[in-house]
C-alpha cells in the first residue's frame, strides 16, 4: 500500500478500534434511518400488492358503470377482465421500467437522494387513484398502478442498497431484513386496511387507493434529516469528512473509526474503477458465479410457490369450514404470519447466518410442497385433510419469511463491492420483475392443467435451489464486502483450478 495513502489515515486509524463484528443493539440513528427508509421504501411495494384486493368487486362495477355512461351499454365480462387484469398486471410493468432506471438514480443523485425523489411517483399515482371515481376515468387507475409500480421498482433496488452501506458489518444481516420486515409489513397493512371495518366499504375505495401517499409523506418529514449512506460519500463522491460525520451520527462516536477502515480498505482495492453498468457485470469473468447466484436466487423467489399459496388460501379456508364473510380474517392471519416470521428471521440472522437460513427456508418449502399436494389430494377422504392442509398453508409461509423472503436481498448488497452493487440490483431487480410478471402471466394455466399437482414442480424449483446455495454460495455473515469476495474468487479458483488466471483476489491488506 502507498505510504502516502496510510500517513493520511493513520492519525484516525490509530486510536483503539473495537470488534465491528462483535454483536451489539445498534445505534438509536441508524434504527431510525432505517425506519425512515423503508416506509417510504419497500412498506409501499408490499401495501400496492394487498390493498388492490379488497375493492376488486367495487372498482369492477365502478368500470362497468363508467362504460355505461359513456356508450350507453354495459361492458362485456371479457373486456372487464382486460380491463381489471391491466390495473392489476400494470403495477409490474411499472416496477421493471423502476429497477432499471433506480440503479442509476442512485449513482447520480446518492442513495438518499433518490429515496426521497422516488415518492413523487408515489404521490402523483395516489392523487390519480383518489380523483378517478369522481373524474369517471378508469384510465386514471391504470395510470396510477403503473406509477405505483415505478415507485416499488426503485425502492427495491435502491433502499437494500441503502440498508446495507450504512450498516455496521455486525448489523449489516439485521439491517438488511428491514427490507423484508416492511414488505411484510405492508402486505399486513393493506389487508387491514381493506376490511370493512375500516376503508373496505364500497363508498371508500377511492380513499383507500389514495392511502400510499401516507408513507410517502412520512418518508419525505423523516429521511431529510439522516445521512446518505457513507460508503457512497466516500467511496463514489470522495467526500471524506462527510462520510466521517455520517458514520459517527449512525454509528456512534465510538464505532465510527472501525467502519471508516473497511470503507477505505474497499476504496483502496477499487482505486480506478467506475460504477459498472450491467452490461458490464455480465461480461466481468470475476463476479461471474455472484451474478448467477443472484440470478437464481430472485427468480426462485418469485417460482418458488409463494403465489400458489397464496391462490390456495381461500380455497383451503373454505374447505376448512370459516364462512366466506371471515374468509378476508383469515388472508389477514397469513399476512401477520409472513410478517412476525420476517421479524424472527431479522433476530436470527446475526446468529444463524444467511446460509442457514435460506437453505433451510428452502428444504422446509420443499417439505411442505409433497405435503400440501397430498393433502390436496385426499383433501375429501377425510374431514381431518382440509385442516392438514391449512396447517401446510402457515407452514409454507413461515418457511418463505424464514429465509428465501428476507436473505434474498441481503446477498444481493452483501455478494458485491461497490462499484458493481448498483448494477448488480438493476440485474437482480429485473430478474425479480420478469419473474413475478411470468408467474402472474402463466401460473393460472399452470393450475388449471396441473391443479394440486402444480406444487410438485415447485418442489422442484425450492429443492433445487437448496442444493446449489449448499454447495456454492459461502456464508457472509460477519464477513466485510471485500472478505467476501475473495472467499467467492479462492472457492472458484478452487473448483476450477485458476487455468485462466481470470479471478484475481482482491488486496485486503491491513492500512
Amino acid at each position: 500500500m502507498p505510504k502516502e495513502y496510510v500517513d493520511e489515515y493513520e492519525p484516525l486509524l490509530i486510536k483503539p478500534v473495537k470488534d465491528s463484528k462483535r454483536l451489539k443493539f445498534p445505534n438509536k440513528s441508524l434504527l431510525l434511518s432505517v425506519f425512515a427508509a423503508c416506509v417510504g421504501g419497500t412498506f409501499q411495494y408490499g401495501y400496492n400488492i394487498s390493498v388492490i384486493n379488497s375493492p376488486t368487486m367495487y372498482v369492477q362495477d365502478f368500470i362497468n358503470q363508467t362504460w355505461v355512461n359513456r356508450y350507453q351499454t354495459e361492458i362485456s365480462s371479457d373486456a372487464l377482465t382486460l380491463l381489471w387484469s391491466t390495473i392489476v398486471s400494470i403495477f409490474t410493468l411499472g416496477g421493471l421500467v423502476g429497477v432499471t432506471i433506480g440503479g442509476t438514480l442512485s449513482v447520480k443523485l446518492g442513495r438518499k437522494r433518490t429515496l426521497l425523489t422516488n415518492n413523487l411517483f408515489s404521490l402523483t399515482a395516489a392523487l390519480l387513484m383518489g380523483l378517478s371515481s369522481s373524474a369517471g376515468l378508469f384510465e386514471l387507475l391504470i395510470i396510477g398502478r403503473f406509477f405505483s409500480g415505478i415507485n416499488a421498482g426503485i425502492a427495491l433496488s435502491v433502499q437494500p442498497l441503502y440498508l446495507g452501506e450504512i450498516a455496521p458489518t455486525a448489523l449489516r444481516g439485521a439491517m438488511g431484513m428491514g427490507t423484508s420486515i416492511f414488505i411484510t409489513g405492508g402486505i399486513l397493512t393493506g389487508q387491514l386496511m381493506g376490511l370493512k371495518e375500516l376503508l373496505g366499504k364500497r363508498e371508500y375505495w377511492p380513499i383507500l387507493l389514495s392511502t400510499t401517499s401516507i408513507p410517502a409523506i412520512l418518508q419525505l418529514l423523516i429521511l431529510p434529516w439522516f445521512p446518505e449512506s457513507p460508503r457512497y460519500l466516500f467511496i463514489d463522491k470522495g467526500d471524506e469528512e462527510a462520510c466521517k460525520k455520517a458514520l459517527k451520527q449512525l454509528h456512534g462516536a465510538e464505532d465510527c473509526h472501525a467502519a471508516l477502515e473497511d470503507i477505505a480498505k474497499e476504496k483502496n482495492n477499487l482505486a480506478g474503477f467506475q460504477a459498472k453498468k450491467p452490461w458490464e457485470l455480465f461480461a466481468d469473468r470475476s463476479v461471474r458465479w455472484q451474478l448467477l447466484t443472484i440470478v437464481l436466487l430472485n427468480m426462485a423467489q418469485q417460482l418458488n410457490g409463494i403465489n400458489a399459496i397464496y391462490f390456495y388460501a381461500d380455497y383451503v379456508f373454505k374447505q376448512s369450514g370459516i364462512p366466506a364473510d371471515k374468509i378476508p380474517y383469515a388472508t389477514v392471519g397469513t399476512g401477520a404470519c409472513e410478517c412476525i416470521t420476517a421479524l424472527t428471521c431479522g433476530l436470527l440472522i446475526e446468529y444463524l447466518g444467511r446460509k442457514v437460513l435460506i437453505t433451510g427456508g428452502y428444504v422446509l418449502m420443499s417439505i411442505c410442497c409433497i405435503l400440501f399436494t397430498l393433502t390436496l389430494t385426499f383433501q375429501d377422504v377425510s374431514p381431518v385433510f382440509p385442516y392438514l392442509s391449512m396447517a401446510c398453508v402457515f407452514a409454507f409461509i413461515l418457511s418463505f419469511g424464514l429465509g428465501p423472503g428476507g436473505v434474498t436481498n441481503i446477498l444481493t448488497t452483501e455478494l458485491f463491492t461497490q462499484a458493481s452493487r448498483p448494477a448488480a440490483f438493476i440485474i437482480s431487480g429485473s430478474v425479480n420483475w420478469l419473474s413475478f410478471f411470468f408467474v402472474g402471466l402463466v401460473f393460472p394455466f399452470i393450475v388449471i392443467g396441473l391443479q394440486q399437482y402444480c406444487f410438485l414442480v415447485f418442489l422442484v424449483v425450492c429443492s433445487s435451489v437448496a442444493l446449489y446455495i449448499f454447495l456454492v454460495v459461502p456464508e457472509t455473515k460477519n464477513k466485510t464486502f471485500v472478505e467476501i469476495q475473495n472467499d467467492f474468487q479462492s472457492s472458484k479458483n478452487t473448483k476450477l483450478g485458476n487455468s485462466d488466471g481470470a479471478g484475481t483476489i482482491l488486496l485486503s491488506t491491513s492500512i
